[in-house]
């Protein structure tokens, strides 16, 4: 008999992983062991050589669906007779000092197996709402350390049942060593004030009914729900809230309610059914007779973001209901999501109804993930909850971190091979996000076992990221914004040479000082050449204008770069001019006019917001790039007929020069042609400029690979275009899949150019 040694690598604790070695190893009548040591999987197998071999072929192969596999490795091949007793489950194991870097598994939502229980009378777990199994449930939110058991998680506080002990140690049953195994009996219980169980729920079900808001404790974090037909209470919940027009997510029973109120393509099916269960962005049917969700759920926009129920509890709700639900994060406008018992009832008093709960602590915040597709592009909009942390390929040695932006902050921790993006903690912009994000730091670090030697960090020093790396006792690397966006796109594509970026997003500080947001880069991991801007406009009041797209577009009419196209502005922009507050308007002017607090940016988000403004679609926004979405929508499906557009070379660089394309938008205004067609236009045209700016660059010697990075790429109609028209060019065109687009996606491009730098010191 011969006995080898295995050792597995990946996501391959918390996944059914060792119930699955134990069956494997059974059918092919092996002997020998199966522990999680530190973060992986090892153990011994015993018996013939060619049973072995097949043995591990099927670890690599035949895994189940929440795993993944990156290495099995086989050592030894000693002939042995000690074995002869079968194969077993043995206790975890803290394993070596100094091993590789460990992989934790993302929360997965209700497997259909958990489902069907939930839903039959006969089960022993019948509207048990904390269901799971090896297949399901929580993962990221509740482990506390690895090796991944039961006593290193937040149910440790739950011991096991006699009949749950007999399914956690039966290794036929779908619960063999599921960590997070609870029953009626012996697991998490619901709560509403005073009551339990049916009663909690009944109590929550009842307050929806009556238009009020449940607070409810989620997988990764409270959420609020509130019936999303009802405008009363969805209008309700944005003023208690503080969220006056960002579009709120809308869970559905099932996949045949989200095809009534919306357009899905077989890709977007899949997401919205995988066990990921992100909020999936749609195309919104048409409504004929009364509207299934109130308008002021997604106001002035053409898709929605629905998702499918993640957990027992939240199928339990919207079976009772029987209505889709707004569920939306359970904080405050721009704080961290709630998931501390008392810090929600301390944050959450004034917004929520009630407070649907239970006993079992979540150890870690995770918002839920979005994607949207274009065409048979998936974008990841957020990396949360079911994504995040899974490893993404990155090629780094040394150990690193890139603690992201300032905006849909993310951080990275990278080594051996692997990134590990941590889960989106919102806008850093104070003491409760920055604070979220240290613990959620530390406790990744923990988790991975990577030690940063590195700190990759922006430009920006007024980015409270960059503030906290520079107090750290490491070495920083710091990398420029769009360097960032446009290599986090290169290192998902393992893209090693160089490359063309096109970095389009609102402000990010350039290498010279100055804000930059319409860049064309020719770059590689390890560093970049500009060859290619928008031209520059003031912003008036600086931060003050990204919130007031009007002040951004007397900023771009009054003080616009002069490359020498005229500029009729006054009259054709009147009727803009005359809607707004005089005494502001004349406020602009006079900061435009001495260059008072009026910074310059080569930005592509703030012509989306200038564009908006003239066209009339917002003069003032209470969220980030919520006048480019407005465009986006105002675009629809028009037919478009290209605006103006020049180009000029200033300084050795390609220049955009807005101005013929503002002049023909104003001029094609006043001769009445329809908003929406205008916004058509206008995408079309940035689109053309996109590809008349990277064809210059590749005249001049650059290669033929583009790279998209930037929040306005998230724009399906630009992104859609922007693609079309380089591929007819012979440009092999890539955006981020996995990697978000926006400032969520930062961090991963940050620890990309760490890692390239630090392999070319070698």
């Amino acid at each position: 008999m011969t006995v080898r040694r295995f050792h597995v690598e990946g996501i391959v604790q918390g996944v059914g992983f060792r119930p699955f070695v134990y069956r494997t190893a059974a059918a092919l009548g092996l002997d020998g062991w199966v522990a999680n040591v530190n973060g992986h999987v090892e153990g011994e197998v015993a018996g013939p050589p060619r049973a072995i071999e097949e043995f591990a072929a099927r670890l690599r192969t035949g895994a189940p669906a929440l795993a993944r596999v990156r290495r099995v490795q086989l050592t030894g091949g000693v002939q042995q007779s000690a074995y002869g007793h079968g194969f077993q489950v043995r206790l975890s194991g803290p394993g070596r000092a100094g091993t590789a870097s460990r992989e934790i598994p993302p929360d997965a939502a209700i497997c259909d197996a958990c489902l069907r229980e939930l839903r039959d009378p006969r089960d022993r777990r019948h509207r048990y709402p904390f269901i799971n199994c090896t297949d399901c449930g929580p993962r990221a939110t509740i482990i506390e350390d690895l090796p991944y058991d039961r006593v290193r998680t937040t149910m440790r506080r739950f011991p096991l049942c006699r009949q749950c002990a007999a399914e956690y140690a039966a290794p036929a049953n779908r619960r063999f060593h599921a960590e997070p195994v609870a029953c009626p009996a012996c697991g998490p219980q619901l709560t509403w004030q005073e009551l339990r169980g049916e009663e909690a729920l009944r109590a929550a079900v009842k307050t929806v009914e009556a238009g009020g808001i449940v607070a409810l404790k989620g997988m990764g974090g409270y959420q609020l729900v509130c019936d999303a037909g009802d405008p009363q209470a969805v209008a309700e919940l944005r003023r208690r809230k503080g969220r006056p027009a960002k579009p709120f997510a809308v869970m559905v029973r099932d996949t045949g309610t989200a095809a009534r109120l919306a357009r899905i393509s077989a890709g977007e099916r899949q997401a919205l059914t995988s066990p990921e269960r992100p909020v999936v962005l749609l195309a919104r049917r048409r409504w004929h007779g009364p509207a299934p969700l109130a308008r002021e759920v997604h106001p002035g926009l053409t898709h929605v973001g629905l998702f499918l129920p993640t957990t027992g509890l939240h199928h339990l709700l919207i079976d009772e209901l029987a209505r889709p639900l707004v569920v939306t994060s359970g904080n405050l406008s721009d704080e961290p999501i709630a998931v501390d018992d008392a810090e929600a009832r301390r944050t959450l008093a004034g917004v929520a109804d009630g407070f649907l709960t239970h006993d079992r602590p979540i150890r870690s915040r995770y918002d839920d993930s979005v994607v949207q597709f274009t065409g048979r592009t998936r974008i990841t909009v957020r990396r949360a909850r079911g994504l995040a942390p899974a490893p993404l390929p990155l090629a780094v040695r040394e150990p690193v971190a890139g603690v992201g932006a300032q905006l849909k902050h993310t951080f990275t921790l990278a080594a051996d091979g692997r990134a590990h993006i941590g889960p989106h903690t919102g806008d850093l912009a104070d003491l409760a996000t920055h604070d979220a994000f240290v613990a959620s730091y530390d406790h990744l670090k923990q988790l991975t076992a990577i030690e940063p030697k590195v700190l990759a960090h922006d430009l920006h020093p007024g980015y409270l990221s960059t503030q906290w790396a520079e107090v750290q006792a490491l070495r920083r690397i710091p990398v420029q914004h769009h360097h960032a966006h446009v290599a986090a796109c290169a290192a998902e594509h393992g893209v090693r040479g160089r490359f063309v970026g096109v970095a389009y997003d609102g402000l990010g500080l350039g290498d010279d000082g100055t804000l930059w947001g319409g860049e064309i880069l020719v770059a590689d991991l390890s560093g970049y050449r500009r060859v290619g801007r928008f031209a520059t406009a003031p912003l008036p009041g600086g931060d003050a204008a990204v919130r007031h797209p009007s002040r951004t577009a007397l900023g771009q009419l009054l003080g616009g770069e002069m490359l020498g196209s005229p500029r009729p502005y006054p009259w054709l922009s009147q009727h803009f001019t005359e809607r707004l507050d005089p005494a502001e308007t004349a406020a602009v002017r006079a900061m435009v006019t001495r260059d008072v607090n009026c910074p310059r940016a080569s930005s592509a988000g703030r012509l989306f917001d200038t564009v908006a403004a003239l066209l009339g679609l917002a003069d003032r926004v209470s969220y980030e790039g919520e006048a480019a979405v407005l465009l986006e929508a105002a675009a629809g499906g028009e037919h478009a007929v290209p605006l103006p557009h020049r180009i000029v070379r200033v300084h050795g660089l390609w220049v955009y020069d807005p101005a013929p394309t503002l002049v023909g938008l104003l001029e094609r205004q006043l001769g009445g042609e329809p908003v929406a067609r205008l916004a058509a236009a206008f995408h079309l045209t940035l689109a053309i400029v996109t590809a008349d700016l990277v064809s210059r660059a590749v005249a001049e010697g650059a290669p033929r690979t583009v790279c998209l990075g930037g929040g306005c790429f998230v724009n399906r109609r630009l992104l859609t275009e922007v693609k079309r028209r380089l591929h007819a060019q012979g440009m092999r065109v890539l955006v981020g899949g996995h990697v978000p687009v926006g400032d969520g996606g930062i961090s991963y491009g940050q620890a990309a150019v760490a890692a390239a730098r630090l392999a070319g010191e070698e």
